[in-house]
């Protein structure tokens, strides 16, 4: 993408189609009169009186418990520099839009339009009262420290600067497990710290407090070592002064064991890395370009242990496994402060985790075979869905044991669990499924190119690195459509009409003439039909022309099915095609079955049904917890609509055991595991988190998804096929961007999947 069509789309993002990334939502009813008068006058008066008797009920009947401050000045915004209050506040509105999506904490962010520290102190102390918690960002050295130092001292509030302590946390826990590896020790080995703003020196600080030897350490700024003999320094860098007799960082790294990278692109050479010590640990954390390219490094030693802040290389090094996670722990035992052994529980969580078997959505996420802790893997990917049930309650219990907890937690098991209701873990779906992609993108043909909103999708996947697209559609029409959204890129253009394709078109309708020749086709109708986009997008993929394919956006579904079954097929083993929509619910990701196909599916339909959606429910790393729905329970009702589902429950039960399913139930029972369990006890889902439904016919389904996305706003992946021989599917009418965009992952990751059972298939590897 062009720096110009980025800037665009990022202004179009933050501004369309509401300006912002965030906003505030009601909690409570509202629709009645008698709602309002509790909310507000003369309701509201109680609860006022009842903090004004003791001001710890504020974090019983108001948001401050989960509500946090992010406050900046905007005189150190990400690499942008002094821009000021107001151009910081799109970082901010980020900020709060992460602590939302990992940990559910609500945020207000605030802009302070002073540099002044007295004055910058005055005002977050003076709105303190309406958080439970402050996050500072983005401010200068060194006011930074005296800021975030007098506000700890000052405020009965957890107060962190994530921009000194996040980075610490994060690659002191990769550091941690870099020396393991390395088989060194952290009060042995010699650092050199390139940088000496805020975020240098309090990863400094954290190291030592780990164990490293001031003594062992080399600091550096614009000017060059950090010695004893400099005069005015400041007096964080005065902290890390050294006494030895060198200026350069080319005479620092020699023997050097850790380099640690917080200051500005390309500054460390091969021949620098080459003169460190046996199995060198280098954190090059400069973004978007770091202090050496990855590939670089690696090349020049292999037997370095290599961190970045990026996350197209291993270990990246990420702020959001910390900040969020911290608070959350903090605001959920009601912490006075986060104190050092705070941070150091959450140093050691994550250390630990990364040591711990990987969950399979992990590694489907990341297109890993098993990711294992090694050189490659030191520290927790941010999708790591274990993340908020292990650092919060590490963060919570240092807080209790340190006193500074004023409400401890008694049951663990409990607060674990709402922690993985509260995060929503599974709602990183979309992020994962695009990830996942990426790993090994796939060439996709839009049989619809010439539509606006699937050449946008098709330029996103392109961008992003999702897909290679193949363009189908009038070419002039594509031409200037890509011109006016500057997708610049060359990518291939294919109109099935054009003279140019005479010789591809003969070549499909030979095959596809050769296919169906006894079904009526003619070598004439043949060479016709592979006039029509769909036919000779299908054809391209049943030859090898094509990975995958797309289509659906402007022609009804039927119409757009028929050429799928036509040429493509069934998968091997399969006798049934059908589709699952998945729903981004609040409760998670929902999977609906059969939502286009299948008009009345028989219960041996249903069965194959469930199979195949068990099935894509493991394609995105999550155990298929299925609900077989109708609107009876368990044979409350004799008609064959009711029975089939319940034989065909019996069946799975029989043949696929370790499939948990069960049904006949109504949908309000599968949804609801309280009242499964106290009403039916027995069922197999009693006490479980259903995330499939599949239902006895399509009409039923199909009006499930599409109320759930109208009337909850809930996004849908889908309708994914299932069944096919080839990766073929198809969108909803007029579907959007995004939802196409989340369809060419699909695609691309049925693709991979194919592909590799391919491989294994001719290896004579069976499953």
């Amino acid at each position: 993408m062009s720096k110009q069509s980025r800037r665009r789309e990022a202004l179009v993002y933050h501004a369309k189609p509401t300006p912002g990334k965030i906003k505030v939502v009601p909690t409570k009813k509202y629709a009645s009169q008698r709602d309002l008068s509790l909310a507000y006058s003369p309701g509201v008066a109680e609860p006022c009186l009842e903090i004004e008797k003791d001001k710890n009920n504020v974090y019983k009947y108001t948001t401050k418990g989960n509500l946090v401050a992010v406050i900046s000045n905007g005189t150190a915004v990400l690499g942008l520099g002094n821009i000021g209050p107001e151009a910081s506040k799109p970082v901010m509105e980020g900020k709060g839009l992460l602590f939302k999506i990992f940990a559910d904490i609500d945020v207000f962010d605030i802009e302070i339009d002073t540099e002044n520290i007295e004055e910058f102190i005055a005002t977050v102390k003076n709105i303190a009262p309406t958080f439970g918690g402050i996050n500072l960002e983005d401010i200068k050295a060194p006011e930074a420290f005296e800021i975030e130092r007098r506000l700890k001292e000052e405020l009965d509030i957890p107060v962190m600067h994530d921009d000194q302590h996040g980075t610490a946390i994060i690659s002191a826990a990769a550091l941690i497990n870099a020396l393991e590896l390395a088989e060194k020790k952290i009060d042995e080995v010699k650092i050199v710290i390139s940088g000496a703003g805020a975020a240098a020196i309090s990863c400094s600080r954290l190291y030592q407090a780990c164990g490293a030897v001031r003594e062992n350490m080399v600091m550096l700024d614009s000017k060059g070592v950090i010695r004893q003999d400099r005069e005015n320094l400041t007096k964080e860098k005065a902290e890390f002064a050294t006494h030895r007799k060198i200026d350069t960082l080319e005479e620092a790294m020699v023997d050097a064991d850790v380099f640690i990278g917080l200051s500005t692109a390309n500054i460390v050479s091969p021949e620098m890395l080459k003169s460190m010590s046996a199995n060198p640990i280098v954190f090059a954390m400069s973004n978007p370009d770091p202090e050496i390219a990855y590939d670089l490094a690696i090349d020049t030693r292999d037997d370095i242990i290599m961190a970045t802040g990026r996350s197209d290389h291993p270990n990246q090094v990420n702020n959001v496994l910390g900040f969020p996670f911290i608070f959350r722990g903090a605001l959920d035992v009601r912490a006075t402060k986060i104190n050092e052994e705070m941070k150091m529980a959450a140093v050691r969580a994550l250390a630990e985790l990364a040591k711990e078997p990987v969950p399979e959505q992990v590694n489907i996420a990341y297109g890993e075979t098993r990711l294992t802790f090694g050189t490659d893997y030191i520290i927790p990917k941010p999708f790591d869905p274990r993340l908020i049930a292990q650092v919060p309650p590490a963060v919570a219990k240092a807080a209790m044991e340190s006193g500074v907890a004023k409400q401890p937690i008694t049951d663990w098991q409990k607060y674990e669990d709402e922690l993985l209701e509260r995060s929503g873990s599974d709602n990183k779906i979309v992020r994962l499924l695009l990830n996942r992609a990426k790993t090994n993108p796939k060439r996709v043909v839009y049989a619809e190119a010439d539509h606006l909103d699937v050449l946008k999708a098709a330029q996103i996947a392109y961008d992003e690195g999702i897909a290679f697209p193949i363009l189908l559609g009038r070419r002039d029409t594509i031409e200037k459509l890509k011109e006016d959204i500057e997708f610049d890129a060359d990518v291939p253009i294919i109109d099935p009409k054009a003279d140019e394709e005479e010789v591809r078109k003969n070549k499909y309708a030979k095959v596809y003439w050769e296919q169906r020749k006894r079904k009526g086709v003619t070598l004439y109708s043949a060479e016709k039909i592979m006039r029509e986009r769909n036919y000779f997008a299908a054809m391209m993929v049943n030859e090898g022309d094509a990975d995958a394919m797309i289509s659906g956006y402007s022609r009804s579904y039927p119409s757009v099915v028929k050429p799928m079954l036509e040429l493509i097929g069934l998968a091997p083993g399969s006798t049934r095609v059908a589709t699952t929509n998945v729903m981004m619910t609040q409760r998670g990701p929902m999977f609906l079955s059969d939502t286009s196909i299948n008009i009345n599916p028989s219960a041996s339909d249903l069965t194959k049904i469930a199979q195949m959606t068990a099935g894509v429910v493991k394609m995105f790393g999550m155990e298929p917890v299925m609900a077989m729905i109708s609107y009876s329970n368990f044979g409350s009702s004799k008609n064959q609509t009711a029975t089939k589902v319940g034989e065909a429950v019996a069946y799975l039960h029989k043949r696929h055991p370790n499939l948990l399913v069960d049904g006949e139930l109504q949908t309000d029972f599968a949804l609801n595991s309280e009242m499964l369990q106290d009403i039916f006890p027995f069922s197999k889902l009693a006490g479980k988190k259903v995330n499939t439904l599949i239902f006895p016919n399509l009409e039923s389904a199909n009006i499930t998804y599409k109320l759930l996305k109208e009337l909850n706003k809930a996004d849908s992946i889908g309708p994914i096929m299932m069944g096919m021989r080839k990766p073929v599917h198809i969108l909803q009418l007029d579907a959007s961007v995004d939802e196409i965009v989340n369809m060419t992952a699909i695609a691309v990751i049925d693709a991979q999947q194919k592909e590799k059972r391919e491989l294994e298939l001719k290896a004579g590897i069976t499953k």
